[in-house]
């Protein structure tokens, strides 16, 4: 009987001594992987840094490695767009569609790609087609702005009033937007809502040139009426 209690303790002594090692093993591991994870190059980090050649790196090397990592192209496009690189844009999101054709980050980004490159028809039906799909409330506001730029390039000024209103609904705090906006309600014949979003921008930036000649402007018209 005394026998069979120190076989069952020293079962239990070395059943206590393998659940130790196992749980140290599992810390040991997890410690590595979350020293490996701080360590591995991120790329989406870099670009929320302004680091954006080095995001552009990053990008190509997981691209290297997974040809099918959508993320990836998404931040190398984003990255090439800040660079003014959009020819390279407009090929990788090509490349990423080809692996999901459905990603709304790839439809904003021929959309930006496109306007940048002067192409307003495809911008806007790209552009348009990321604001009626997305939830990707952190870029929508850009979506936004550039459809109602590309309606002032093709001289309709209440439909860029609807979509810079979007924008800067959005964004209240840009005084671009807000002095593109009064600019389409002032070519659109709106003066004293142009005056309030000439007004806003002002408030917003009171050195801003162009929103003080469009102020200046809109209400030289209002005064010789």
């Amino acid at each position: 009987m005394r026998f069979q209690r120190t076989l069952h303790d020293d079962r239990k002594g070395r059943k206590t001594v393998n659940v130790r090692i196992l749980v140290a093993t599992l810390v040991f591991a997890l410690s590595v992987c979350g020293l490996w994870a701080q360590s591995r190059p991120d790329a989406l980090a870099e670009f929320r840094q302004g680091n954006l050649d080095r995001a552009v790196r990053i990008g190509l090397d997981e691209i290297a490695a997974n040809g099918r990592n959508v993320d990836a192209y998404v931040v190398l496009c984003w990255s090439l767009i800040g660079l003014d690189r959009h020819d390279e844009a407009l090929r990788y999101a090509n490349m990423a569609r080809a692996v999901n054709r459905h990603d709304p980050r790839l439809i904003g980004i021929l959309g930006e790609v496109y306007f940048a490159l002067g192409n307003n028809a495809d911008a806007l039906r790209y552009l348009q087609n990321y604001v009626n799909t997305t939830q990707d409330v952190g870029r929508i506001h850009e979506a936004y702005y550039l459809i109602g730029e590309i309606f002032i390039r093709t001289g309709k000024f209440r439909h860029a009033d609807i979509a810079l209103t979007n924008a800067v609904h959005m964004r209240p705090a840009n005084s671009l937007w807000w002095t593109r906006l009064a600019f389409a309600r002032e070519n659109a014949g709106d003066l004293l809502q142009s005056v309030e979003a000439y007004e806003k921008a002002l408030a917003l930036n009171p050195g801003f040139a162009d929103a003080r000649r469009g102020l200046d402007r809109v209400r030289a018209t209002i005064a010789g009426r």
